[in-house]
């Protein structure tokens, strides 16, 4: 039991892994209870088990498994995190549990299953199981099929796919074990609860005894719908139902409707496989259907139908079997082979569903044609046929084909295209029959219940009488109105009849509704006049047109008719004539008996009375009476036909005649008046309309009739009537009342075609008043029909064209009046969905009229044969017959024969000259044939939008959206076409597509649900390769999702991998948030408001709309969706957006105060927080929501909160406004903006995010603006704002838009004001390495922009590695970049030169040659860059002249803060690390830019200097005076030192001189002169660039005064000496800088010219006592490398004199005669490879060649000084030397030591200890290869390798020269580099800040070094160059100086030093300057100032030789630390 006790301390999830079962059991039990206990699904405990649950389940020991199931059960069901074991724990239930022979166990894991799945892993679990029903155990297999079957009846087929179970099952079937086909029996029965009948075609092919079996089964199955009995963890309110129902006990009929939902219907075709049938034809197929035998042809279709059987069709290019088959349905003159080749396409249809319906439209019109055929089995096949190419497609497709049918003469075709279409109607719903489809089929059909033969009147009585059931009768009655009770009976009876394919629930649906029309009547007459009662009473409107309808008293009629007037057009046209066609015109004595009865007897008899005073009198009596009679009793027809009666219209009184008009009118409008009265009375009102006195009445009686029998007709009427008079008056009278009456009125219903004749008329009139008339008109239909209107009159003559132009511009942009009449009496809740469609359709209506040609006549074989030529000519001249055609005709026919196959074709030409003609014709097309080019846009194949030129996508896009615009969106996302072709991988084609949806699908209302088919490809877009494609898949993703519903799209992320669907979930999360609104349907939103119904939102906005009033007008609506009328756009408006209540108001008065408010130190604050890392930084791929939420809290504190509410709204509108309240502030509130600047370019980078282009334009439109301000207010973007910012600019450059990458180039230029153009090179850098071409073309086109401005410094971190950086992308696989990166590339050689190939380095030939002809055709000589340093740096055009007093701040800080700004914010290292601009400055071209520079250079700040140009006898000290400009010397030193540096280099004599005067002036003053400290090299460089441009410039200009050359000579020298007297400042000098200095001077020195100066001597001199100062107070190490670089480079150089390398020489004996006392201090590693380095290019032999000997000898006597001095160990500072075989040094520092211990004779102490170690190495060398052997082995095996590697450290320290060579040389190269890595790391532990070496050589930075012990004791040598020591000298030369500085003489002229130098004249040495080297030093300066003060200043020396960069490297390892250890004792008691 000691085990035990040991086991039972441990912790429960321990145990659960223990090796003893007894301590797992223990284990799994106390889970167990556990699991029970914890409450929160959310607790950290459950994550401890995460890991494990798959062994509770999968544990060896049965019993033990027992009980970890039952645990594990527990955890699934409790744990929130459970899902993430899903699949390893399903996948060990299946493999080990379900094998168990225990049931218990068994049981257990399929409730684990279950609750996995009821944890929503469904899919994961089904996913196991049927791997499981794939494994060899027939146990298991059994297992998991019951498992699925259990499944699937608790949680039914909405949750449990059943499309991959079915395709398994019948291989189930055939399992040899009888359990597996006794379980898979009874899956099949649970299948078929579910689904029914769709399982039998997936199992036809099973075993016959099975199939029956499974028959009977089949028939047991209860009927009843199967309902969900468990439920998932998000179906909770379901299951909640459902328990309520069971507690009721009924079987919940009440629920019964919303529960048949919960079951899908499965559709059995999904089920199947697709089989591919075009590879299968025959060989010889297409021979053998043409051939002349009928039995071959019988063959060869025998053999399609064999194929065609298959249930389900792969998709693939079925045309030229579907042409063959159409050919043999109409040309064979077999019926046998008819019928046959009908069956073939029926299959293929049936097969194939949506993806036939592109051939539907050539097919239909054949067979229907063939219709003429009487053979019954030939009528059936073709039946068949017909249905299933029907499903195929929809009726609106296909019904242009079957009107052309109806009109044909032989009676059978009528009759079976009748039939036809009675069976089609069956599939349709009142949505997918809408009227405009209904009206003409109706028409058609009407003609044929009056045809002569029974057959097709029975036909078109069961087509009317379908309709009728479907649509409905209030839609379809308008269409029978002419049609007689009898015959309208004869359709009722048939629709009763109908049995739709819908199932009954459609039909029942329709009963109800049209079941209680009686109801309706009395809401009919009570509401006539009060919209609100009908309004709230929602199902008056619904029933009433139908109460009239069905025949009740023509009194009622009215009201119904105008209620369905004003909106429903011609629909509602059509009701009064349902009750009026049946008033009968009465003769004229029933008349006047009707009349006589409600007028006075008086009234009559004075009606034709000769006076017209009774007959005034008469007409007032008339009137009276009118006006008091009700409605019910007006017999409108009689009182009319009075009024007519002689004298009648001929009336001569204008007043009886006014009165008469008036009456009409009342009569219209009181009475029931119909079109039988209207007709008696119109004659005489048009023959009035003109008169001037009637006139008005005439036009009040006509609207008044207009609005009794509807516009339309009434319209109709007057204008026939009018035009059939010749009086011009009357016409144009006529025409301006018409004007008027649409826009009172509306446009629904009217006629255009019969109006536009009438027009055409009046515009040909010869008077212009019906000219103008006409076209004013004309001006009013624009307003509702739009453009099309125009295309009726384009055959016009110009001048009357440009006249309706004119007009129609004018109407431009106005939105039609919402119509005031004909709706006086209708309901605001009626309108329904048809009657807004209509309303929007007009436009289109209008284009069905236009008078189209068939030019189906034209498109002859012939030409569709040249189109498909061989010969691109030929191929052409098709293409140009077809556009010439079609431009010919203007607007044609939807019969255009084999065009479209044929054009479809040439979409894949090979020349892409004939693609893009054929997209134009395309595109002609859709607009020649308008809407009928619908049944066409299967042809159209948009695989062309994947092309990979530009053009041709561009030409495919336009083509696609002409198309789209004719034909609207539904089409094209019908079918699986789209997302077949996004699946394709061309990512421009998946670009183009997914661009194109996200443009339309925020437009549309509604999508086909085969929408969805396409999100699987949208999602692998996502994670496509190619950045543009990710870019577009994420734009279109929320349009998707606005239509989806984020819920599909997630349930659609199921079939990913792991990782991706993590990925797609959080880019569908994001897009949730930016998902817009569907866009509400136009007019409803108001009416329904009003009515009840609709949605609480609607209710809520519009009522406030009315509240608030002009207040809601601040969220204007959009222009084009405000037609509905007034409320509707209000309340559209606000939908969207809070509603802005009164409340509000206060918000609004806000808005007046500043929008950013300035809080002191928020931005430093802000940084400081960045750079704590208390906030996140601002870097990011997309913007997360963390991100957003920051800046959001940021903000909050100085921003507006109106503004910041606009900012970060969720609809880009609202971004609009407030980039543009941010536009209108800028100027006004400078202060605000730049204090809250890095926060509002934070939230442009948001913007960048968006994909609305409007919010895009509008962000850079602000940005444009802002940095033209900031550049203005000379601000400087600080680092933190421009890193957080320039990189997702840098982005936006490789958008896709032409406009938007312009700006955001502009918008780059401009930042160069307000960032230096070096510090955006490297962000622009950046860009190029985009996955993006566009980008990367861009950025380098920029990157060539940078550089051509601003000359070569610009390139970070050194041109070479720029430039290196920019020639990889020569090699692009894109054009463009590779174009961009070679048009760089030249800027840059048109500014640098050859230098350029120098920098590249190596390109591969091809490249280089591509290189090298460009730079040819550039053909432009290199000329110098201008030096743009005015727009790099904009402050310093500050004219700030001597007298300007600084009021604005103290003259210190005035310069100094505004070079600085924002710099000293971050902290203070920032300043020096990077290089500032003005040290970036290009030498050669100073040098070759003659005196051009001065112009360039900067307004300079005035010091208070003038002290300086006091004649002063004596020099007093006063000059030290520090000018004021330094005693805020440390507040903000950096910049101004680094200003005045930069005018040293001033092209102006005098500005340089005042500089270098301020520099003296600091450097003299000790408390001061640490202020230099940092700034060394930049001062360096500066003053050589003056020296140079002295050299270049000034010495050979004629006019400048030679006094100011020496004058400014005299200045430099004097303040480098100054520089160089204090040691700590001269050490920072860096070895390149030193080098160009030692250069600079001895080129100095030997300048001939020289001579002819006054005061040459003191010149050379000066200069003299500097070089050698500069030797002899540099760092040893630097100068002394410096030196030997020079060495050689002036050996190289065959332009440079021997006199130049002899000085060089000269110095460097200086260097080794100092060398006792400084050797300390060297850094013996670098010399020793600068000195490698000289001598591998200067071998021996070489040396030897020399004219001189010095060299050699030079070289000698340094290295026998060397090792004179250090002896033998010098050998140990060879450590940075990589390959030492590469030169002799080695051999010859062995020489030279053995040669000095020679001399020495007795060897020095430090050699006796080496000797001591040699003997006990020899000692011990037997032991040694035992010893290393143990170490070895230690090191290989796994436990002591660590030991093992700090034994063989200790030992190779130990003893030193220990060769452990050949125990690695056996091992792998993985241990060697593993032994040597390891020993690596152990010596840096332990050495800590030991010497770190790099291997960087010659490039090292500058050294840490310490001053040596004899610092301060000034023994300098003056004098000339052979150095005899002078002391006094020093002194009298600086007062020469200083007196010369003063303008004063210096009295005595001493004797020139003998300098050789001085007889040859040099010529200038082309040594290789050092620049580019020193731009990377000049930003590590500062850093390696701070290492030197980390250094240990006790040891006199340090190694390190990088800035503690990387670790050593491999060859210092070996290093001998015992020699460093002694030698750092010996060196700190010296200093002692």
């Amino acid at each position: 039991m000691g085990d035990d006790s040991e086991w039972m301390k441990l912790p429960i999830d321990q145990k659960c892994e223990h090796k003893l079962w007894k301590a797992r059991l223990n284990g799994y039990e106390e889970a167990l209870k556990l699991f029970q206990k914890i409450d929160d699904e959310k607790s950290p405990e459950w994550s401890k088990y995460l890991g494990l649950i798959k062994k509770f389940v999968t544990d060896s020991n049965a019993v033990a498994q027992l009980k970890g199931l039952e645990a594990a059960l527990a955890y699934v069901e409790n744990a929130h995190v459970a899902g993430k074991t899903t699949g390893e724990v399903a996948s060990g239930v299946v493999n080990k549990v379900f094998n168990q022979p225990k049931a218990r166990a068994k049981e257990l894991g399929l409730d684990i299953c279950l609750m996995y799945i009821e944890i929503e892993k469904g899919e994961a679990v089904q996913e196991e199981l049927l791997k499981g029903l794939e494994n060899k155990n027939p146990k298991i297999i059994v297992a998991c099929i019951e498992t699925l079957r259990k499944a699937l009846s608790e949680f039914g087929s909405k949750i449990i796919s059943l499309k991959p179970i079915i395709k398994v099952l019948p291989k189930l079937f055939e399992s040899r074990e009888k359990a597996v086909r006794d379980e898979a029996k009874l899956l099949a029965v649970e299948i078929y609860r579910w689904i029914r009948d769709a399982l039998r075609p997936p199992l036809q092919n099973i075993n016959s005894v099975q199939l029956k079996e499974l028959e009977e089964e089949w028939v047991k199955v209860s009927s009843a719908a199967p309902k969900q009995t468990r439920f998932l963890r998000s179906q909770q309110e379901l299951k909640a139902k459902f328990e309520q129902q069971q507690a009721v006990g009924g079987d919940a009929d009440g629920g019964g409707d919303d529960e048949e939902d919960a079951v899908p219907q499965v559709d059995a075709y999904e089920l199947l496989e697709a089989v591919e049938i075009l590879s299968k034809l025959p060989k010889d197929f297409y021979e053998k259907i043409e051939a002349k035998k009928w039995q071959e042809r019988k063959e060869a279709l025998e053999a399609v139908e064999l194929l065609v059987k298959n249930p389900k069709l792969e998709s693939g290019d079925y045309a030229d079997l579907v042409k063959v088959l159409k050919k043999v349905v109409g040309k064979d003159t077999n019926v046998m082979l008819v019928a046959l080749a009908a069956k073939c396409l029926a299959g293929l249809a049936t097969g194939l569903r949506k993806k036939f319906g592109q051939y539907a439209g050539h097919v239909v019109p054949t067979i229907l044609e063939k219709f003429k055929e009487k053979k019954p089995q030939v009528v059936q096949a073709l039946q068949e046929a017909i249905d299933a190419i029907f499903l195929t497609t929809t009726l609106q497709n296909i019904s242009e084909d079957i009107l052309a049918v109806m009109d044909n003469k032989n009676p059978t075709i009528k009759q079976q295209t009748s039939l036809f279409i009675a069976r089609s109607f069956r599939h349709c719903t009142p949505s997918t029959l809408p009227k405009s489809l209904l009206k003409p089929f109706c028409a058609a059909l009407l003609k044929h219940i009056n045809d002569s033969a029974p057959e097709v009147r029975d036909a078109a009585f069961e087509a009317l009488g379908t309709a009728l059931k479907v649509a409905g009768e209030k839609a379809v009655n308008p269409f029978l109105a002419d049609v007689d009770k009898l015959k309208l009976d004869r359709i009722k009876e048939c629709a009763e009849k109908v049995e739709l394919a819908c199932g009954k629930k459609t039909g029942g649906a329709a009963e109800k509704k049209e079941g209680k029309p009686v109801t309706g009547k009395t809401p009919a007459l009570s509401g006539n006049d009060k919209e609100t009662k009908d309004a709230a009473t929602k199902p008056g409107p619904l029933k009433k047109a139908p109460a009239v309808k069905s025949g009740g008293p023509p009194k009622k009629g009215k009201p119904a008719a105008a209620a369905g007037m004003g909106g429903a057009g011609a629909k509602g046209k059509k009701g009064p004539e349902t009750k009026e066609i049946f008033e009968s015109e009465l003769s004229i004595e029933v008349c006047e008996e009707k009349a006589a009865a409600v007028l006075p007897a008086s009234c009559i008899q004075q009606l034709d009375s000769g006076n017209w005073k009774e007959r005034l009198a008469c007409m007032e009596e008339f009137q009276k009476a009118v006006e008091l009679m009700e409605r019910s009793e007006m017999p409108c027809q009689a009182l009319v036909r009075m009024l007519a009666k002689k004298p009648g219209w001929k009336e001569t009184n204008f007043q009886v005649m006014q009165m008469k008009l008036h009456i009409v009118a009342l009569i219209a409008q009181k009475g029931n008046f119909s079109k039988t009265s209207a007709q008696v009375v119109l004659d005489g009102l048009v023959d009035k309309v003109g008169d001037v006195k009637c006139g008005s009445n005439a036009k009040e009686a006509m609207t008044a009739i207009a609005e009794a029998c509807q516009l339309p007709w009434t319209a109709e009427q007057v204008v026939a009537i009018a035009f059939s008079q010749k009086n011009p008056k009357n016409q144009s009278e006529t025409l301006n009342w018409l004007s008027n009456a649409i826009k009172e009125f509306g446009f629904s219903g009217l006629n255009v075609k019969a109006f536009i004749s009438n027009v055409k008329t009046a515009l040909a009139a010869t008077n212009p008043a019906v000219r103008t008339s006409a076209i004013t008109l004309l001006g009013v239909m624009y307003l509702y029909v739009g453009p099309p209107l125009r295309m009726f009159f384009e055959d016009e003559k110009t001048a009357l064209l440009s006249q309706i132009d004119a007009e129609f511009e004018k109407m431009q942009g106005q939105t039609a009046p919402a119509p005031t009449r004909g709706i006086s009496r209708h309901n605001t809740g009626g309108v329904d969905d048809g009657e807004e469609e209509e309303q929007e359709d007009v436009g289109n209506d209008v284009v069905d009229l236009l008078p189209r040609s068939d030019i189906g006549d034209k498109i002859t074989a012939e030409l569709v044969s040249k189109i498909g030529d061989k010969n691109w000519k030929i191929r052409k001249e098709g293409l140009d017959e077809v556009t010439s055609i079609i431009n010919d005709a203007k607007f044609i026919q939807p019969n255009i024969g084999e065009l479209p196959a044929a054009l479809k074709s040439r979409l894949n030409d090979s020349n892409k000259i004939l693609v893009q003609q054929t997209l134009s014709i395309l595109q002609q097309l859709a607009t020649a044939m308008g809407p009928n080019i619908k049944q066409h846009v299967k042809n159209l194949d948009i695989t062309v939008l994947g092309d990979s030129k530009n053009n041709v996508r561009a030409a495919a896009l336009a083509t696609v959206n002409a198309w789209a615009e004719q034909t609207g969106m539904k089409d094209w996302l019908e079918g699986e076409d789209l997302s077949e072709e996004l699946k394709k991988e061309n990512p421009f084609l998946r670009q183009e597509l997914l661009g194109w949806l996200a443009e339309k699908l925020p437009t549309l209302r509604s999508v086909p649900s085969d929408l969805l088919l396409c999100v699987p490809h949208l999602y692998s877009c996502l994670e496509d390769r190619n950045g543009d494609v990710r870019k577009k898949a994420q734009d279109a993703l929320p349009f998707f999702m606005m239509h989806l519903g984020f819920e599909k799209m997630a349930k659609a992320t199921g079939k990913l991998k792991p990782t991706s669907k993590d990925q797609v979930l959080a880019m569908l999360e994001k897009a949730k948030a930016n998902m817009p609104a569907k866009p509400a349907p136009p007019a409803k939103a108001c009416s329904r408001a009003a009515g009840g119904a609709a949605p609480a939102k609607f209710q809520a906005s519009s009522a406030l709309a009315e509240d608030s009033g002009s207040n809601t007008m601040e969220s204007k609506p959009d222009p084009k969706k405000a037609k509905a009328g007034g409320t509707s756009s209000k309340a559209k408006g606000v939908q969207g957006k809070k509603v802005l209540s009164k409340p509000n108001l206060k918000e609004d008065d806000d808005k007046s105060g500043p929008i950013f408010i300035i809080v002191p130190n928020g931005k430093e604050q802000r940084m400081k927080d960045e750079k704590g890392l208390k906030i996140l930084k601002w870097n990011f791929t997309t913007p997360r929501d963390e991100y957003i939420e920051q800046l959001k809290t940021q903000m909050s504190s100085c921003v507006a909160k109106w503004l910041q509410d606009e900012m970060f709204h969720a609809d880009f509108q609202h971004h609009n406004k407030a980039l543009a309240v941010m536009i209108e502030h800028l100027e006004s509130e400078k202060d605000g903006v730049i204090s809250c600047l890095d926060l509002i370019l934070k939230w442009l980078t948001l913007r960048f995010f968006d994909t609305n282009t409007s919010v895009l334009m509008k962000t850079l439109e602000y940005l444009k603006l802002l940095f033209s301000l900031l550049s203005q207010e000379e601000y400087h973007l600080t680092e933190n704002e421009a890193s957080s910012f320039i990189p997702y600019l840098v982005l936006k450059v490789g958008e896709p838009k032409d406009v938007i990458r312009k700006d955001v180039r502009a918008i780059l230029n401009r930042m160069c004001f307000i960032y230096p153009a070096s510090k955006m090179f490297t962000f622009i850098m950046e860009g190029t390495k985009s996955k993006n071409s566009k980008q990367r073309a861009e950025c380098l086109e920029e990157l060539g922009c940078l550089v051509e401005s601003y000359g070569m410094n610009v390139c970070q971190p050194t041109p070479g590695k720029a430039l290196k950086e920019m020639a990889t992308h020569i090699g692009d696989r894109d054009n463009t970049v590779r174009n961009a990166a070679l048009n760089t590339i030249v800027t840059v050689y048109n500014v640098h030169g050859d230098q350029v190939f120098k920098l590249i380095g190596n390109l591969s030939e091809k490249d280089m040659s591509m290189l090298e002809e460009r730079i040819k055709r550039s053909a432009k000589r290199p000329s110098a860059a201008p030096v743009r340093q005015a727009e790099e740096k904009p402050q310093r055009t500050q004219n700030i002249n001597t007298n300007a007093s600084m009021v604005r701040k103290g003259p210190a800080e005035d310069v100094s803060s505004k070079l600085n700004q924002n710099r000293n914010m971050g902290s203070h290292s920032e300043t020096t690390h990077t290089v500032p601009r003005e040290f970036q400055l290009d030498l050669d071209e100073i040098e070759n830019d003659n005196g051009s520079v001065r112009c360039e250079m900067p307004a300079l700040v005035q010091h208070k200097l003038d002290d300086i140009f006091e004649p002063v006898l004596i020099p007093e000290p006063k000059i030290r005076a520090v000018s004021p400009h330094f005693d805020d010397m440390h507040s903000n030193t950096a910049s101004t030192i680094n200003f005045v540096i930069s005018q040293v280099a001033s092209g102006d004599i005098n500005t340089s001189i005042q500089a270098l005067a301020q520099i003296d002036e600091v450097v003299r003053q000790e408390d001061k002169a640490e202020a230099m400290s940092g700034h060394i090299d930049q001062f360096l460089i500066a003053t050589l660039m003056q020296l140079r441009l002295i050299y270049n410039t000034h010495m050979a200009d004629e006019k400048l005064d030679k006094d100011e050359i020496v004058k400014l000579y005299s200045c430099i020298i004097g303040s480098m000496i100054s520089l160089f007297q204090i040691e700590s400042l001269a050490r920072e000098a860096s070895t390149g800088v030193l080098k160009d200095l030692m250069h600079g001077l001895i080129t100095l020195m030997l300048d001939s010219r020289i001579e002819d100066l006054e005061d040459s001597e003191q010149v050379i001199r000066s200069v003299n006592l500097l070089v050698v100062k500069v030797l002899e107070k540099s760092d040893q190490t630097n100068i002394l490398s410096a030196l030997l670089v020079l060495l050689q480079d002036s050996l190289l150089a065959t332009a440079s004199s021997p006199k130049f390398s002899e000085l060089v020489m000269k110095c460097l004996w200086r260097m080794v005669r100092l060398l006792p006392e400084t050797i300390n201090s060297i850094n013996l590693d670098r010399i020793l490879l600068d000195i490698h380095i000289f001598m591998k290019v200067f071998p021996k032999e070489k040396l030897k060649q020399c004219k001189s000997e010095f060299p050699i000898r030079t070289l000698k006597t340094l290295l026998h000084t060397l090792c004179k001095l250090k002896g033998p160990k010098i050998l140990d500072h060879l450590t940075m030397i990589d390959n030492k075989n590469e030169s002799e040094l080695e051999a010859h520092l062995c020489r030279a030591v053995k040669h000095s211990m020679d001399q020495t004779g007795s060897k020095a102490d430090k050699d006796t200890e080496k000797g001591a170690s040699r003997t006990e190495e020899k000692a011990s060398k037997a032991k040694v290869n035992d010893i290393l052997a143990e170490i070895f082995k230690k090191i290989g095996s796994k436990e002591n390798t660590k030991e093992g590697l700090a034994e063989l450290y200790e030992y190779k320290k130990k003893y030193s020269d220990a060769d452990i060579e050949p125990f690695l040389k056996n091992s792998s190269q993985f241990f060697q580099s593993y032994v040597e890595r390891g020993l690596r790391l152990i010596e840096t532990e332990r050495e800590g800040k030991g010497r770190i070496a790099t291997s960087t050589g010659v490039s090292s930075q500058m050294e840490g070094t310490c001053v040596p012990a004899s610092a301060h004791t000034v023994s300098s040598s003056v004098g000339n160059t052979n150095g005899e020591e002078v002391g006094p000298s020093v002194y009298l030369e600086r007062l020469k100086i200083l007196r010369q500085r003063c303008g004063l003489d210096n009295a005595k002229q001493e004797d020139r030093p003998p300098l050789t130098s001085l007889l040859s004249k040099p010529t200038v040495p082309t040594v290789a300057s050092s620049t580019d080297m020193l731009h990377s030093k000049l930003s590590q300066l500062r850093e390696s100032r701070e290492q030197y003060q980390h250094l240990d200043l006790d040891s006199n020396q340090t190694h390190s030789s990088g800035i503690g960069t990387t670790l050593a490297s491999p060859s210092s390892a070996a290093a001998n630390i015992d020699d460093l250890k002694k030698r750092l004792e010996r060196i700190k008691s010296s200093r002692k």
